[in-house]
């Protein structure tokens, strides 16, 4: 991990995409991504960074079945486990959404929110039916509108029958697996940059001259957030229980920004709110 070789890997990877980006042209420049992922796997290949024997021992058709490792149980203790991982979820789903109809120029107001969270729980729910975690709106997919400029839902329609179609072929996935974290590591530096970097020009809307108090709501929440990630042991001395809720970085800075907004800024009312969550969300069209 971290080899001077890995690292070498990952910046070829960064540096493909880059040129694509900035010197590609129509289809070619919104697959940037894939083709800096596709370069690097070929060079890990050639370094002998990749094994191939989980390729040559995958089948080339196979049907997922419902409940492969057992009928459910239902824990009243692990349900509830389940349910904070959720709030979780939910939290940095929300972020998504907004970040998301950021990049499209769509407001998001309560109804697209409640509609996107609804949908984040019918796919965990049809997940869980077939052996795989918990679904939620991944940031590097949320990147990939950034980055490739595709905006349309029925691009992502047509890529999910795909992945559907592709989840019938292990071998493939077993491919996938055979990618190195170096290569896909230089890709994400990209994806998640970009979700980044959207989250900073929502902030660009708040009111920092008028009213101080959001500086101290943002700098308390991101010094929060990051504690998860500087301090990962923080939580050594506290009830086990609690761990599912603190060990994110993202609730704790969405539990914190919340409480301080509430306390400096008091509550609005439902059509303010509605206002507010279509204005950030819709900072692109005034920048």
């Amino acid at each position: 991990y971290a080899t001077p070789s890995n690292i070498a890997l990952s910046l070829i990877v960064l540096a493909a995409i880059l040129a694509v980006a900035r010197y590609g042209k129509g289809f070619m420049q919104n697959i940037a991504v894939l083709l800096g992922i596709l370069l690097g796997g070929v060079l890990a290949a050639l370094l002998g960074k990749m094994s191939f024997a989980k390729v040559g021992e995958a089948s080339w058709f196979d049907v997922i079945m419902p409940f492969h490792f057992g009928t459910p149980v239902f824990d009243p203790l692990l349900i509830i486990t389940m349910c904070l991982v959720m709030i979780v979820v939910m939290i940095e789903s929300s972020g998504m959404f907004l970040a998301l109809g950021d990049m499209t120029g769509k407001a998001v107001g309560r109804k697209a929110l409640s509609a996107g969270l609804r949908t984040d729980g019918l796919g965990t729910l049809i997940g869980g039916i077939f052996n795989t975690f918990p679904y939620t709106s991944f940031s590097q997919n949320v990147g990939l509108v950034g980055v490739t400029g595709v905006k349309s839902r029925f691009v992502c329609v047509a890529g999910g029958v795909i992945l559907i179609i592709l989840g019938l072929i292990p071998k493939l996935a077993a491919l996938v697996e055979a990618l190195p974290t170096a290569v896909l590591g230089g890709a994400g530096l990209v994806m998640f940059g970009m979700v980044a970097a959207t989250g900073i020009r929502i902030l660009s809307t708040v009111d920092f001259k008028s009213n101080r108090n959001n500086l101290f709501i943002v700098a308390i929440a991101l010094g929060l957030g990051m504690i998860p990630l500087i301090a990962p042991n923080f939580k050594q001395w506290l009830p086990h229980g609690i761990h599912p809720l603190i060990e994110s970085g993202i609730l704790l800075a969405a539990v914190a920004a919340v409480v301080l907004n509430l306390y400096f800024n008091g509550t609005r009312s439902e059509a303010d709110a509605d206002d507010e969550l279509k204005e950030a969300a819709s900072v692109s069209g005034s920048h």
